[in-house]
């Protein structure tokens, strides 16, 4: 991979992180604890439990999206960034643009 391509990966990277980092802290608001003290009604208090629940899964995903960034990222300037893990063959770089965390190619990663 050259090294143009590199860097636009790594602009890349660096905005999903940024992203990612900004949706994390949007969760966390989103995860806080329901008082009994509010005074909402028993289907209004469902609909903020379930709501909760669906916060907390996209935080855990939003955190382990941002630790494979921020690991892809430490390997950019490795000699063999871009090359899938399980086959050798280059990732096609408009993979590795939208899943810059992704480490094997289409075919290798179903």
């Amino acid at each position: 991979m050259d090294k143009l391509n590199k860097e636009e990966i790594r602009v890349r990277i660096l905005r999903e992180i940024e992203k990612t980092r900004q949706y994390i802290i949007d969760y966390k608001e989103n995860t806080q604890p329901i008082t009994p003290e509010n005074a909402i009604g028993r289907i209004s208090r469902m609909d903020a439990i379930n709501n909760k629940s669906v916060a907390e899964a996209a935080l855990r995903k939003a955190e382990e999206k941002l630790f494979k960034l921020n690991n892809v990222l430490t390997k950019v300037d490795e000699e063999n960034f871009g090359l899938c893990a399980r086959c050798k063959q280059a990732i096609p770089l408009g993979r590795l643009l939208m899943m810059p965390q992704s480490l094997y190619c289409v075919q290798c990663s179903h």
